[in-house]
């Protein structure tokens, strides 16, 4: 009898499974589009870390395709939980315009109080305005002046997004994520993740003591070097700040010197920051 006949005549069933060949008993009477379309499967595997994966996957591929395009950009950070009858948000709403006019889109959380402010400014200057959101329990929509937007279930996706599509961060006064989002940014410069990558604090009176102990207690124990308090400067003028960025980021000429009137802008291991003299 030939190799290739059984009893019963003909050769041995076969079935192609794209590269694959399978014969005799490794021969599957339905199609994968079939065991695709008939059966239902529980539902317990769509919460298994290999599912996970696949959702991280696309949430990074759907971040990266919606923001490659984007113009230069600055990501600005800032509290959910200011009224739009308080001057913070006034101050993102010209900061945001300032971006704007300077020729940057701007990047926030997407949510209320400071983002809304800052995307509205940007908006209503004539820019393009992105907001990121994420999934929470209990907030929040992307803000209607989001031009551009996606929310994100996964914080360090989201996290990404913020760095890589952005020049610089402002960082208003705001809570545990604003403190997470400086924080991070300060880590990636302070091993060298990025560079050439401005972070301006907004607001003297909230950030100052932040940065004195930052001074007194982390660099007064060694935990950091003194040229680590230089990659951060602090600011009350939205002006300043945008001329900051355009000059941290090579946008502009060499920062002027500065005068003996001006108080209101200086580096972290400066006098105005920390109150003092330097370390």
């Amino acid at each position: 009898m030939s190799r290739r006949t059984r009893r019963g005549g003909g050769p041995p069933p076969e079935q192609r499974r794209g590269p694959v060949t399978a014969r005799r008993g490794q021969v599957e009477h339905s199609t994968t589009d079939q065991r695709l379309l008939d059966t239902r499967s529980p539902a317990s595997f769509v919460h298994s870390d290999p599912w996970r994966v696949l959702r991280i996957q696309s949430e990074f591929v759907e971040g990266f395709g919606l923001l490659a395009d984007l113009p230069p950009a600055v990501t600005v950070f800032g509290s959910a939980r200011v009224g739009r009858d308080e001057p913070e948000y006034e101050l993102g709403r010209r900061l945001g315009a300032a971006l704007a006019d300077a020729g940057y889109a701007v990047i926030t959380g997407g949510g209320p109080g400071t983002m809304e402010a800052v995307n509205r400014g940007a908006q209503e200057a004539g820019g393009l305005s992105v907001g990121l959101g994420i999934e929470l329990p209990f907030e929040q929509d992307l803000n209607d002046w989001v031009d551009l937007g996606v929310s994100f279930r996964y914080f360090f996706v989201r996290k990404t997004m913020f760095v890589k599509y952005a020049e610089a961060f402002v960082i208003m006064p705001g809570g545990f994520g604003t403190l997470d989002e400086l924080f991070e940014a300060l880590t990636l410069l302070q091993t060298g993740k990025v560079t050439r990558f401005p972070v301006v604090l907004m607001g003297t009176a909230y950030w100052s003591g932040l940065l004195e102990w930052l001074r007194s207690t982390v660099l007064g124990s060694a935990r950091i070097k003194p040229g680590d308090l230089d990659l951060v400067t602090m600011t009350d003028d939205v002006d300043e700040a945008v001329r900051l960025i355009l000059e941290g980021t090579g946008r502009a000429g060499p920062p002027a010197a500065a005068t003996s009137g001006d108080e209101t802008t200086s580096e972290v291991g400066g006098a105005a920051a920390a109150g003092g003299a330097p370390s």
